[in-house]
């Protein structure tokens, strides 16, 4: 049997535990197959790469280190690693990860020929599509894969949800992000970039149709070709030489770039090829780049000497990262003179100081030899960094998560249950597969002081930093954290800008970019034209798509049926309830007022009178004095309504139980209580209402998304929690009175006003109750109405039910209003 081709590149030390690791640093072309001779896999050029994408591997090697350090994590043990290169190559991929299953250098899976050395997990990789090819394998014998890919894979059955982790927040998230990053700066006239592959399809999908949600015109979907052999060809080169002039012939300014190592990439080679062929500089053009997490401002070697303003002011989504300590003070210590068994240590530094050791093979003259003592610090940001990366950290937590879920399983009271089962937790007995039942709940701080878990899906726990990166022209760069994006749930993010902290590139029109703002339609320049433009934000487009009509603003006026209607009737119930209050005031010395507690009827009287009178302050267009009283308004009057109505249900009570013989409840029939119940009610109210106004108080605001032809103007409820809170309380106290007065309702009839409360709160809980779905499911002007007309219908519930039978007897009916109708009826 003939051997696969294999390359010698890797990094191991011996420990009791081994975590295996597939990185993504050399890239390199096969040899095309034309199938006129027997295949031979070899290269036709040297390796290639990206000498920043070395730090992955140290940032892995320094966890290791650093928990072998630490007694308190997995004690009377060490842990060792083994890490291979992916060479972003499927077949390579799948032959190094079979390597992890096999004791020697042989791929000879499912033999294990050593105690020592037992791989308990495997990180990586560094794309989806290679942390697909590991998952198929590696799912197969259920060993924990922790990725550090962007994008998901796509799901397959090859990949096992409950073996496979990332140390990556959900992209969802990223895209949310980036749909909110232009809505904030108003660029709604975009083109996206990405790979031409399923990926790159995945991404453009996914955001195209989010960016047409939220009115964001995509002008296009350039798709560019991977980087293969083709990059010695001349088509090839003259490909991507027309694509780049077609990125900067158009007239977009604002590039969404799929960041994908290899698309970056081919974006630098278009660029370089696309000045030489024009004669140009290779500065930016005035593009603002944006670009996902994958992001990591590195070159390869080829192109260690490319202008790197082309991305000056460019904005990029990040991984979340802590400075690590330590990590700088260990990446001073590397000695490519006794690499100690890290076999890529050379190859980077020959790559990162452009340098040949004098033993390298193919030395060639007037190229510099490599001391070993050259300072890392000495080289370009976009060569090496000393910080750690947003991938390098996220192997950081995940070789940190691995060794505290072995904590954890140490330390559970499971142990003894699995010590019972097949296997153990010594490391010659421990099993791979034990480690997922503590490995997805697992959470912890690490070095960094930085919180990580991981979510119901296996991925990390968190959202996105927004970085800004400023180019300088020796070839340096800084990165200024400008904003971040936290989610609040699976469905929801928190987006926090610091626009001040940005700066774009100097070339950039801003004021031309961001005239095109919240798409809500498109119109045709011309109607023989293909060309569009977007209306503002106040227009949309006509019919015929040809010309920008100003919105209509959208509030309940007076001047429309609906609000002259609302408005009627609120004034009609108010004349209604003055009348009311004259007439019972008139007979306010007969028995019947008297019996219902005159002073609790007119404080009713009152209050409903001004609930009818508040509902016009939710007509009209909203302004801050109107915005501000009108919520505040109605919560503190409607709470002293029912309140009035709760006083005099128990005041109904109290009364008929201090009329039996030797009863104590007689001292506590008076003013004072309904006073003090009346007080306590409101007072309660009125503290919600204040504590909103002071917080989050309701403001005037507009819509412009909600209706394509009208721009709602609106009162924003400031705090939603407020609002219902007062809802909340204004129906418990209904609830309360609704309850005593059911219990009362068989007092005798000289007290039967009971029953009438009782039919009273069922109207009004019923009003209220129905108010909730049919508010949240209404816009506009049809929400306010309403909630006036809930306002409206349940004054005039408590005015009807409680007073009407009353207005019967004294003015119908005088003859039954005496004291002496009253003694017979309670009898």
């Amino acid at each position: 049997m003939v051997e696969p081709f294999q390359l010698p590149y890797q990094n191991y030390q011996r420990g009791d535990l081994v975590i295996g690791g597939i990185v993504s640093y050399f890239g390199f072309v096969f040899e095309e197959k034309d199938f006129h001779e027997h295949p031979n896999t070899k290269l036709i050029d040297e390796l290639f790469g990206a000498p920043k994408y070395y730090q992955n591997t140290l940032s892995f090697v320094f966890a290791v280190e650093e928990i072998n350090e630490n007694p308190n994590i997995v004690p009377n043990m060490t842990f060792g690693f083994h890490v291979y290169d992916s060479y972003l190559n499927a077949r390579m991929t799948y032959q190094n990860t079979l390597k992890h299953l096999s004791i020697t250098e042989r791929i000879v899976p499912n033999f294990k020929c050593d105690k020592k050395g037992q791989k308990i997990a495997v990180i990586g990789g560094l794309d989806s599509d290679i942390s697909l090819h590991m998952a198929t394998v590696l799912g197969i014998y259920k060993i924990p894969q922790i990725a550090y890919c962007v994008l998901s894979p796509v799901r397959s059955p090859e990949l096992q949800p409950q073996t496979f982790y990332r140390t990556v927040p959900n992209e969802k998230y990223q895209y949310a992000g980036i749909v909110m990053l232009l809505l904030h700066f108003q660029w709604t006239w975009v083109g996206i970039v990405a790979s031409d592959d399923e990926n790159g399809e995945s991404f453009m999908q996914t955001l195209v149709l989010m960016l047409s949600w939220h009115g964001v015109c995509t002008a296009f979907n350039e798709k560019l070709p991977g980087l293969s052999q083709g990059i010695v060809d001349i088509s090839f080169l003259e490909l991507i030489r027309a694509k780049y002039s077609f990125l900067v012939a158009s007239e977009v300014r604002v590039l969404v770039l799929c960041a994908e190592p290899e698309t970056i990439t081919v974006v630098k080679w278009m660029q370089y090829f696309y000045s030489v062929a024009e004669d140009i500089s290779e500065k930016s053009t005035g593009t603002v780049w944006i670009l996902t997490a994958q992001w990591a401002f590195s070159s390869e070697t080829m192109q260690r000497y490319y202008d790197i303003q082309v991305f000056d002011g460019a904005l990029s989504f990040a991984i979340h990262t802590e400075k690590v300590q330590g990590f700088k003070d260990f990446l001073q210590t590397l000695n490519p003179n006794s690499p100690k068994g890290d076999g890529f240590l050379q190859a980077f530094w020959q790559q990162a100081f452009n340098c040949l050791f004098s033993a390298s093979n193919g030395h060639k003259e007037n190229t510099k030899t490599c001391t070993g003592h050259e300072s890392l610090e000495s080289l370009p940001g976009h060569i090496f960094e000393m910080t750690m990366t947003g991938q390098s950290y996220s192997i950081y937590n995940a070789v940190y998560a691995i060794a505290h879920t072995l904590h954890q399983m140490h330390s559970s009271r499971s142990k003894r249950r699995m010590m019972s089962g097949r296997g153990g937790l010594d490391p010659p007995k421990l099993q791979p597969w034990q480690l997922h039942s503590f490995l997805g709940s697992i959470s912890f701080n690490n070095s960094a002081g930085d919180f990580v878990s991981f979510d119901e899906n296996g991925e990390l726990a968190g959202g996105f930093d927004i970085i800004n990166w400023v180019t300088f022209p020796n070839q340096t760069f800084s990165r200024v954290k400008v904003g971040k994006i936290v989610p609040q749930d699976s469905e929801n993010v928190d987006f926090s800008m610091d626009e001040e902290a940005i700066t774009l590139h100097r070339s950039f029109n801003q004021e031309s970019s961001i005239t095109m703002k919240i798409s809500l339609g498109v119109t045709n320049l011309a109607k023989d034209m293909d060309d569009c433009f977007q209306c503002q934000v106040d227009q949309f487009p006509n019919k015929d798509r040809d010309q920008c009509i100003p919105k209509r603003q959208h509030f309940l006026s007076y001047a429309e049926p609906l609000g002259v209607v609302l408005a009627s009737l609120a004034l009609v119930f108010s004349l209604v309830t003055a009348w009311i209050l004259g007439v019972f005031s008139r007979n306010g010395d007969t028995p019947i007022v008297k019996a219902n507690n005159r002073d609790l009827t007119y404080t009713l009287l009152l209050s409903l009178l001004l609930c009818f009178l508040c509902s016009l302050l939710f007509i009209g267009q909203p302004h801050p004095v109107s915005c501000s009283l009108r919520q505040a308004a109605f919560g503190i009057i409607f709470s002293i309504a029912v309140s009035c109505v709760l006083a005099k249900t128990i005041t109904v009570v109290l009364a008929f139980m201090a009329t039996k013989p030797g009863s104590t409840m007689r001292k506590w029939v008076g003013k004072s209580l309904t006073n003090s119940l009346l007080l306590g009610c409101c007072s309660v109210q009125t503290s919600i209402c204040a504590a909103w106004l002071c917080m989050a108080p309701p403001f005037p605001d507009v819509d412009m998304n909600s209706l394509m032809e009208e721009i709602i103007v609106e009162c924003n409820e400031g705090s939603v929690a407020m609002f219902y809170s007062v809802l909340g309380y204004l129906g418990f106290l209904a609830m309360v009175s609704f309850t005593m007065a059911f219990l009362a309702k068989r007092l005798p009839d000289s007290f039967n006003e009971a029953k009438f409360i009782t039919f009273s709160m069922l109207v009004f809980c019923s009003v209220w109750l129905s108010f909730v779905p049919s508010y949240l499911s209404t816009k506009g002007k049809q929400m306010v109405a309403v909630e006036v007309f809930c306002i409206l219908a349940s004054s005039a519930g408590l005015l009807g039910c409680i007073f009407a039978p009353k207005l019967y007897i004294i003015l119908l009916r005088p003859d039954l209003n005496s004291k002496d109708h009253l003694i017979l009826r309670s009898k």
